[in-house]
This record gives structure tokens, sequence and C-alpha cells, in this order.
């Protein structure tokens, strides 16, 4: 198994679609390889597999070695300003495909072996954290992505779930069906992320719950499992995905009580570089995934 180099696996959940979990993957996967831990991506989103997006390595493809696949580096691991920045790869079918739009029209047999393949065959080499990105539901991909794990990952290796959620009744009541396809496999949940909880505006420092807030907190509450923290959504970090673009914020703009880069200056500690990692430092998500992680990071270690 190439799983067996890799010291903790983390799955991203959630039963409802449109969530962000990609988004949060990303993020998380970025957190980590800032505070110096080595990570590796794998995208399951078989039928819409959006990591290579994310990242920004959509042209790159996977190149094969003996015995597997080679994954895609975001970045190597270096030292800058004295701090260690941890390497960061991806694997994903998008990679694989001939052509960025091409459909994935497979039955479910077909969805499992691919799933199986990607856990066998992905030469990882040493990871800290394999962070794998799901699809929506309890599928075909969740139930060979679980069973092969519990399987060849030890109990040590398997780290557990992050579960996304928005705010909205609606879309709790899909993610609690998450939650109990975890505890029915014997997937240790490590909590909730409440994904879209309020609208950074990029015109004024205001931060609106278009959504509303705190459903998340309380589904978490209800089903005794940690809640991890609400991410709003910022345009400023959409620019960066899109447009590769440094976040940069209106004068006076303060998130988690830590100012904001503005046009005049350097307000966010290091802003400077041109990886996706140094510049994801600039936004305002940044804050928050950073206390999420280490969160995180206590509890998988401890």
């Amino acid at each position: 198994m190439s799983l067996s180099d890799i010291k903790h696996i983390v799955l991203v959940l959630s039963g409802k679609g449109g969530v962000g979990k990609s988004s949060v993957t990303t993020q998380l996967a970025l957190t980590l390889a800032l505070q110096g831990h080595s990570v590796g991506v794998l995208d399951v989103d078989l039928t819409g597999p959006s990591i290579p997006r994310f990242f920004g390595i959509e042209d790159a493809k996977v190149r094969q070695a003996p015995g597997g696949w080679i994954p895609v580096p975001v970045h190597e691991a270096r030292e800058r300003d004295g701090k260690k920045l941890g390497s960061l790869q991806c694997m994903s079918l998008g990679f694989l495909l001939a052509n960025r739009g091409d459909a994935v029209v497979w039955r479910g047999p077909k969805k499992t072996a691919m799933v199986r393949q990607f856990l066998s065959d992905v030469q990882w080499k040493s990871l800290d954290y394999l962070l794998i990105d799901t699809p929506p539901g309890t599928s075909d991909e969740h139930i060979s992505l679980v069973e092969t794990l519990l399987k060849n990952a030890t109990s040590a290796q398997l780290a557990g779930a992050v579960i996304v959620t928005t705010p909205q009744a609606i879309s709790i009541s899909d993610v609690k069906k998450e939650l109990n396809f975890c505890r029915k496999t014997g997937v240790h949940i490590l909590g909730v992320i409440e994904n879209m909880a309020g609208y950074v505006c990029p015109n004024c420092s205001e931060c609106t719950n278009v959504f509303s807030k705190g459903g998340g907190e309380i589904m978490a509450r209800d089903f005794d499992v940690p809640f991890l923290g609400s991410v709003p959504i910022d345009p400023m970090f959409i620019r960066l995905i899109e447009e590769g673009e440094r976040p940069i914020y209106p004068e006076g703009t303060v998130v988690e009580g830590k100012n904001m880069p503005n046009g005049n200056g350097n307000l966010n500690g290091n802003t400077t570089g041109d990886l996706l990692a140094e510049k994801y430092e600039a936004c305002s998500l940044h804050g928050i995934f950073d206390g999420i992680v280490k969160c995180l990071v206590v509890d998988i270690d401890g």
C-alpha cells in the first residue's frame, strides 16, 4: 500500500453538495503546510474533480512510475523567514482526463475500482497528513474509501473525518446523515466546520450573515462532536483561487482580531512570495483556519 509512510489520514465529508468541501480541503492543506507539515491531497470526487483548479495546477499531468503514479507537486518544502513551509502535493482524476471538460460517466464498480487504485498506486512517500476530498453523500465512493482504509490503514493512521456544512436547516438535515454514516462505519469525527457563515464585503469592513449562522454549532452540540469554527464567504479568497491575486482589503477590515492587509501596506505578517500558500497568508480566512488546524493537530496527536 502507498499509505504506509503516511502518519495521519483525514477525510473531508458532507452529506450535502455545494457546501464547500473542496474549498475547506484546500484551506486545511495550505494551513497545514504553512505550519510546517508535509501534506498530500487526494481528490476522490470522480465526477467533479475540482482540486486541480483550487491549487492552480489544472494543466499538470500525473507521471507514471514503476508500481504507480507520482502525485503532482504544488510546492516543495522550504525554509522562509526562519520557518518551515511543508511540501504540498495532489492527486485527482482531473489530471488523468484528456480534456478539462470531459464528463466521467462511470457505474459504481468502476468508481470503486478507481478509489481503490488511488489508495494503492499513488506514491506519496512520507507525509504528515493526507487529506481526502470526497463527493457529497454516502455512496459507492464513500463505502469503498472507508472499507479500504479500515482494511489497509492502521487505526493510528486513520485520524478521522472533518464534517462540512452550511448554516441553513436544509443543509444540516442532509449533513446529519453523514455524521450517522461515520458512526455506523466506525470513522472518528474530528469535528464540524460551518462554511459560508457570513459574507465579507469587498467594499467595506462588514461581515453579513447572508445564510444565517449557528446551525452547524447546534448540530455539533446535538451529536456531541467538536465544533471547529464558522467560516465566512470571502470574495478575496475566490479572487486568489480564480485569478491568483493576493488578497487586499478595505482599510479598517478586522477579522478574528487581526487587521487585514490593504493597498497601503503590509498589515498581516508575511504577505510576500509568489506561492499560493504565501499569498493565502494575506487572506482573512487564513487566521480562522490557522486556529482550526491547530485544534485538529492537537486532537490528532493527542
